[in-house]
């Protein structure tokens, strides 16, 4: 009988436990990365139909409203990961007499693309959309 117990040899078991939890730890960075630039972008369509919003309700035309909304969310949207954006106005306000109340609502629709992120199970794409609506001018000439 052999009174002490025979010890185990315990090289490489670093090794193994950090080949175990390197994936693990890649799949939480990735879904950190997709969780920030979901938020971020989610923020900046927010801001895209206020702005769209606002600078169509300075307008004095219909015409001018759609373009000038256009324009702020291309503004806002500029340094983001939408890879197609589209701009919707409803401008059924403007046939509201002068004098009388109306409203100009944006919508901002951005698709951003999560396939550079390489991480299993991901969609391809995200669409994200943001409205916003500005009182008209009430005081406004045509």
């Amino acid at each position: 009988m052999n009174p002490l117990p025979r010890q185990r040899n315990d090289r490489g078991s670093i090794t193994l436990e950090l080949a175990i939890i390197t994936p693990a730890l890649i799949l939480l960075l990735a879904a950190l990365v997709l969780a920030g630039r979901v938020q971020t972008t989610a923020s900046a369509v927010e801001q895209a139909a206020r702005s769209a919003a606002r600078d169509a309700s300075l307008a004095r035309t219909p015409e001018a409203a759609r373009a000038a909304a256009a324009a702020a969310a291309a503004r806002e949207l500029v340094n983001t990961a939408c890879v197609a954006t589209t701009v919707g106005l409803d401008t059924a306000g403007f046939a509201a007499r002068v004098g009388q109340e109306g409203v100009v609502t944006a919508t901002v629709t951005c698709t951003v693309t999560m396939a550079d992120l390489a991480v299993p199970g991901l969609p391809g794409v995200r669409t994200m959309t943001a409205q916003a609506t500005s009182p008209l001018d009430r005081y406004r000439t045509r």
